[in-house]
């Protein structure tokens, strides 16, 4: 094994314990402080919990500039010429769950509703803005830089993409299961022990194979933009029917398959190391939190 994989493997390990630490420690802190209601004492560390894997990203970040080290091969820079892509990934993100849900409706399951959409929005007492800023920052901004930005590109030294963006969608519904047990939550109402919950935590395999195939694409600006417009069309459908969520998982699952086959990534070379001349940015973090 190479120093520098030696290196990735403890960089993983500690940014792992790092993101469920932070995110399980707080989660069942809201659970015992009776759940992630607005007014209830448990919101505040019910929302901190979601932020577990950016802090953990920062952490390795910050270790990675205190050692002098390039970004990892496979860390997908910051590109203007690629940005063109973001806004596609995020229609295509979208569109995976408006499908399922219509298909659901044909298929007898509940109709997909503009009403219920406009309900949803409305019903944020700070408005409309808010309620898209919410469902930005607690998901796609506190994750993306952690599981995409840091686990991906590291994990990607030692196996194949495919095996990593599967290994990372079985930690990522393992990271989930506290909010079964946090009382308000999405996967509280669904339950852990249903069709629906567990259909839920199926679901992040294939969801965090876009995300990884997103990332490959455009770096951790597409991976935000895809986990934006899934969690954000799912919440404004209300998509909890099995049928329905069946359905979505199977259209992931296919457009995987067809994104996997389509895109070919090259091997990167290492970058000058941190305040060398000529560095390029990269969004490994620092740029993603910009994002």
């Amino acid at each position: 094994m190479s120093t520098t994989t030696t290196k990735y493997r403890g960089d993983l390990i500690l940014f792992m314990i790092i993101a469920f630490a932070v995110s399980w420690g707080a989660w069942f802190t809201a659970t015992a402080l009776g759940g992630a209601a607005p007014d209830s004492p448990g919101f505040a560390p019910y929302v901190l919990g979601a932020f577990g894997p950016l802090i953990g990203a920062a952490v390795i970040r910050l270790r990675r500039a205190k050692r002098g080290e390039p970004a990892p091969d496979h860390a997908v820079r910051f590109r203007r010429s690629v940005l063109v892509r973001t806004p596609l990934l995020l229609v295509l993100g979208s569109a995976t769950v408006l499908g399922g849900a219509l298909l659901a409706q044909v298929a007898g399951g509940p109709a997909v509703s503009l009403d219920n959409a406009m309900s949803v929005v409305e019903s944020n007492p700070a408005g409309p803005v808010a309620f898209f800023l919410t469902m930005l920052l607690t998901g796609p901004l506190s994750e993306e830089p952690g599981w995409r930005g840091t686990a991906f590109p590291r994990m990607r030294a030692s196996l194949g993409r495919v095996r990593v963006s599967l290994v990372l969608g079985v930690i990522w519904a393992v990271w989930h299961l506290p909010l079964f047990f946090v009382t308000g939550t999405v996967q509280n109402q669904l339950g852990l022990a249903t069709p629906s919950g567990v259909l839920f935590a199926a679901s992040s395999i294939p969801m965090a194979m876009l995300c990884c195939c997103a990332y490959e694409r455009a770096g951790v600006a597409a991976s935000v933009a895809v986990h934006f417009a899934v969690n954000t069309t799912m919440v404004l459908v209300g998509v909890a029917a099995p049928v329905a969520q069946a359905l979505i998982l199977g259209i992931q699952a296919v457009v995987v398959v067809v994104l996997l086959a389509t895109h070919r990534p090259a091997t990167t070379t290492a970058a000058p190391t941190d305040g060398a001349a000529g560095t390029r940015p990269d969004v490994e973090v620092a740029s993603a939190v910009s994002r």
